[in-house]
């Protein structure tokens, strides 16, 4: 789900809707039924927020109901190149298929239902896929994923593999059609993906993206999202590395020091440039100020961890219960 896509390419255009069955598609039978496979998608904020519910009721619903494991990036962790975050189903095939069935029902009849009685409304999910398993989705000339096409009514399309991130071994699979579409066109490619050996082998942690993606990671209490750009990468000794840091407001001050004496005293011993944004001048969707650390990979790594550690010692970390974290156990 989340934000309109640019620049995919295309295996095929998608063929036009077709009528939707009034029934629930069924997972074809597997080999194996009791293997854990997983699928992975992505979400907005918003949307993430919808599926843990009030005090984390909602998912725990699903995953009871459908007894697979549902999780989620924390919040500001975000696929690279977007603003959505990552939620991971993993089960067998059918508990799989089930969670992800109750979860995009919520989000469509939530974010994209229309009210009266006009055509039924078509939204998208994009799913994530390694990059050694989108040939089997593609198959050969295209073969497979115009079938997928041609059963399902959905659109399917497939991003370009992305060089813009060093390290990104993943692609999106996005899916635009009805709910009934979109059931049946990721019934089908959860089925193709769970045939392939790497795939289901390929099972690792919900966010597995570092922070040279830009995908913020949190620190301690106070400290926000972390950004990092490498702008002369060929050189780690001599590169000089861009990082900005997001700090609440009210900590503000532990970073700077009486007279600026903190900082000064970071920056002389890192050997880091650092500068802090203007009162006021927050991080998009937060209240956390911009600091940000210029110098090589060595003194960049030093600033932020001395950064860290003066706002951890603050006072004690408490307790966690921001959407974002909870369990899902």
């Amino acid at each position: 789900m989340g934000s309109p896509d640019s620049g995919y390419a295309s295996s095929n255009e998608g063929a036009a809707p077709t009528k939707s069955s009034p029934h629930k598609p069924e997972p074809l039978p597997s080999s194996d039924s009791t293997e854990t496979t997983y699928l992975r998608f992505l979400a907005s904020n918003a949307e993430a927020g919808s599926i843990i519910g009030k005090g984390g009721t909602t998912i725990s619903d699903f995953q009871s109901r459908s007894n697979a494991r549902i999780q989620l990036s924390r919040n500001f962790e975000y696929f690279p190149g977007t603003s959505d975050r990552v939620i991971m189903v993993s089960g067998t095939i059918e508990e799989v298929f089930e969670a992800v069935v109750l979860i995009l029902t919520k989000l469509v009849n939530e974010f994209y239902a229309e009210d009266g009685e006009e055509a039924e409304q078509r939204s998208k999910v994009r799913l994530i896929v390694p990059n050694s398993s989108c040939g089997g989705i593609i198959g050969k000339g295209g073969s497979m994923i115009r079938s997928f096409i041609e059963e399902s009514g959905a659109s399917i399309k497939i991003s370009p593999q992305d060089n813009t991130y060093v390290g990104l071994n993943d692609r999106l699979v996005t899916v635009f059609g009805t709910l009934q579409q979109l059931e049946q066109a990721i019934n089908l490619i959860l089925m193709k993906l769970s045939e392939d050996v790497y795939y289901v082998q390929s099972i690792g942690p919900t966010f597995p993206y570092a922070a040279p993606y830009n995908a913020p990671n949190y620190g301690p209490p106070g400290v926000g999202g972390k950004f990092q750009n490498n702008r002369f990468p060929n050189n780690k000794e001599d590169a000089s590395n861009l990082v900005t840091l997001g700090v609440a407001d009210e900590h503000i001050g532990l970073v700077v020091g009486r007279g600026g004496r903190n900082i000064m005293e970071i920056s002389q011993i890192s050997g880091a440039r650092i500068k802090i944004s203007e009162r006021g001048d927050f991080i998009p969707g937060t209240y956390d100020r911009k600091v940000t650390i210029t110098g090589s990979q060595r003194a960049t790594h030093v600033a932020e961890a001395m950064i860290m550690h003066k706002v951890s010692s603050a006072s004690a970390p408490p307790p966690d219960v921001t959407p974002g974290h909870l369990p899902v156990e």
